[in-house]
């Protein structure tokens, strides 16, 4: 069967079907998994996960122990006196210190009550993220039923929740970085983007972009707003946290399986050429240069100066695919670019080469779901299919260039 009768199959009624399936299915399992008494849930995992490392950090910042910040052993001690139910849970301290700050008042709450209130703001900054860009799509706006259903769907979002972690303000940062661009306000864009210091992995593809095409607003202002964090950090601990941070950072290579304990349920291209080749000398060499071709395109889109929807579309799947460490929730991040290019088919659904584009974007969504299955195939299906969307993305950016350029 062809691309074109593939996606022509894919109308917004089945779209609608099928996302009200797959969230049924999936809060359906999440809200039994959850109704479990205590503090574990069914499968017998601390309920909220990750969201105890931010906790006891949060503890930490009360008590203003920067010196523990980095200290696993010390946090693994204190996070069983404060939830008993966490004893033996350990996780690797990467986040710089001004995160502690932030996760404070959580820490003054028992720890069911924190996870409750996080998670109602995390589903409350991906609701509002979503709405923004879809407010901002034109012709996506009749479509308002499907984009609620799919949302609600989106396996990323199912699964920020389930971990308790914090892409939903990274998901912010980069919907504040679209609104920017789309104001043409470069510095503010930059401060924008600046303030995802406390995940620097999702600003390594902007960073490259915009120091290749020399957007040195851009540049400017993410340093200035990088740098405003980190001094957050600096003047409630002082500098010795900091220095500990960068040291981390620096020696990460060496506790890569403490960080990455499920690599299956990662989605990046380091790490799919780690699963797929089992020589680390080649699972490099092949990042490195399938990272510079991914460069190479994203790069030429914003060269461009063509469709902002497309440009920012192909920065987002850039993010993802660079990024030397992403896991499975860290992809709610792509949701402004689902939304930008679903508004793109919508208005151009008559034209030929959109049908491949709109099965691929279908497959970049769906595709997460079935990460699992690579501990066994050692292939990470979505991530090609986020490769070849980024492809696509930067055809239809050529196009749309010559189309602008015709008139």
């Amino acid at each position: 069967m062809s691309f074109s009768k593939t996606a022509s199959w894919m109308t917004a009624k089945r779209l609608r079907a099928h996302g009200l399936i797959l969230a049924a299915c999936l809060w359906s399992v999440y809200f039994w998994n959850m109704a479990a008494p205590g503090l574990r849930d069914r499968a017998g995992n601390l309920k909220g996960t990750d969201f105890l490392h931010f906790y006891t950090l949060g503890s930490l910042a009360l008590a203003n122990r920067g010196v523990d910040l980095y200290n696993l052993q010390t946090q693994a001690e204190l996070a069983a006196r404060r939830v008993s139910a966490a004893a033996g849970i350990r996780y690797l301290p990467l986040y710089p210190p001004q995160v502690s700050i932030l996760f404070a008042p959580f820490a003054r709450l028992s720890y069911l009550w924190a996870l409750a209130l996080w998670l109602t703001l995390s589903a409350f900054l991906y609701g509002l993220s979503c709405y923004a860009v879809w407010r901002a799509c034109a012709d996506l706006r009749k479509c308002g039923l499907t984009v609620v259903i799919l949302a609600l769907a989106f396996p990323a979002f199912w699964h920020l929740i389930a971990w308790g972690q914090t892409s939903a303000l990274a998901l912010a940062c980069f919907t504040l970085t679209f609104f920017a661009l789309r104001a043409r306000r470069e510095f503010l864009t930059g401060m924008a983007l600046g303030c995802l210091i406390f995940k620097p992995q999702l600003g390594l593809a902007a960073a490259v972009v915009f120091l290749f095409t020399l957007r040195w607003r851009v540049i400017a202002g993410a340093v200035v707003s990088a740098a405003g964090e980190l001094i957050i950090g600096w003047l409630y601990y002082g500098r010795g946290p900091l220095q500990e941070w960068g040291h981390m950072l620096a020696n990460v290579s060496r506790v890569m399986p403490l960080l990455e304990p499920r690599p299956y349920q990662t989605h990046c291209l380091r790490t799919f050429w780690t699963m797929l080749v089992p020589w680390s000398s080649v699972s490099l060499a092949l990042y490195i240069i399938s990272a510079v071709i991914v460069v190479g395109l994203t790069t030429t889109c914003w060269g461009g100066g063509g469709s902002l929807a497309y440009r920012f579309s192909a920065l987002m799947f850039a993010t993802v695919l660079l990024a030397p460490h992403l896991t499975v929730y860290d992809l709610v991040i792509l949701a402004p670019a689902f939304l930008l290019i679903s508004d793109s088919i919508v208005a151009q659904q008559n034209r030929d080469e959109m049908p491949t584009l709109k099965l691929l974007l279908y497959l970049a969504f769906v595709l997460p779901l079935v990460g699992p299955v690579a501990r066994w195939t050692h292939v990470q299906l979505s991530v090609p299919v986020m490769a070849f969307l980024l492809y696509g993305l930067w055809r239809e950016e050529g196009k749309s260039i010559s189309l602008a350029e015709g008139t």
